[in-house]
């Protein structure tokens, strides 16, 4: 059975925007074997990696997909055909968190069917990538 390994941002700016989602989600840089530290270290001296170039975060207990954060030309983001969808204790709360590590808000929107409610705002991270939060 697949699992999600990682979800992946183009972004302009991938070390940036890491550190906002990094505070968005409490997400930590991964662990990894002193080996590989020395390996990216080396390559990043011969100039072979740029380490400017990409971020990687975890969820802090393990469970759960990485965060992949590569510059990259991104594609229109308006739509969001795909995106996350944060849940929070306290929707209004959580959104002004958000804002005020740099995120924006799009709109909120509320949907109905029968006696069920379900409302959500709609954001865009600081390089305008779009996510919910419910």
């Amino acid at each position: 059975m697949a699992f999600v390994r990682n979800i992946n941002f183009s972004c302009d700016e991938p070390v940036k925007l890491a550190a906002f989602w990094k505070a968005a989600l409490g997400y930590v840089e991964p662990e990894l074997p002193a080996a590989a530290f020395e390996e990216i270290d080396a390559a990043v001296a011969r100039g072979e990696l740029d380490p400017s170039r990409w971020a990687m975060l975890a969820p802090p207990h393990g469970d759960g997909p990485r965060l992949l954060f590569e510059r990259r030309v991104k594609t229109a983001t308006g739509s969001m055909p795909i995106h996350l969808d944060l849940g929070a204790d306290d929707r209004e709360a959580e959104v002004e968190r958000l804002t005020s590590l740099g995120a924006r808000v799009r709109e909120t929107k509320t949907w109905r069917v029968g006696t069920h409610e379900e409302t959500w705002t709609v954001m865009e991270d600081p390089e305008g990538n779009g996510f919910c939060v419910q």
